[in-house]
């Protein structure tokens, strides 16, 4: 199963990237909504962990994007401190952890997400 990372801190990409190998899953990682968008390997996505809070284009705003666009992969949002509005959209639009999570809620939250 592959998973996505779409995180423009660093040491969360890195530290999700660990967490989710050392789970059992593959994982790439995307420092913004826009890098992810420009990848061929959308297609190949079991899931996108997808931080809310992101300069240029946020979470929501990729989640809409690819909607828009009717590529249809399980979302789980991540929060660290999003505006209310925005945690509100996305919590309407699927599962929104609140960052700092452990991993069990991760892979649970994944675990739900893709079925």
């Amino acid at each position: 199963m592959l998973i996505a990372i779409v995180d423009d801190d660093p040491a969360v990409r890195e530290s999700l990237l660990d967490l989710l190998e050392v789970s059992g899953y593959s994982a790439v990682t995307f420092a913004s909504a826009r890098d992810f968008l420009a990848s061929p390997r959308i297609p190949e996505m079991h899931c996108v962990l997808l931080d809310i809070s992101m300069p240029g284009m946020s979470g929501v705003e990729l989640y809409k994007e690819l909607n828009r666009r009717q590529i249809v992969v399980p979302v789980v949002f991540m929060t660290g401190h999003a505006q209310d509005g925005l945690i509100d959209e996305a919590k309407r639009a699927g599962i929104c952890l609140s960052k700092p999570f452990v991993g069990n809620q991760l892979r649970a939250a994944i675990e739900v997400a893709v079925k």
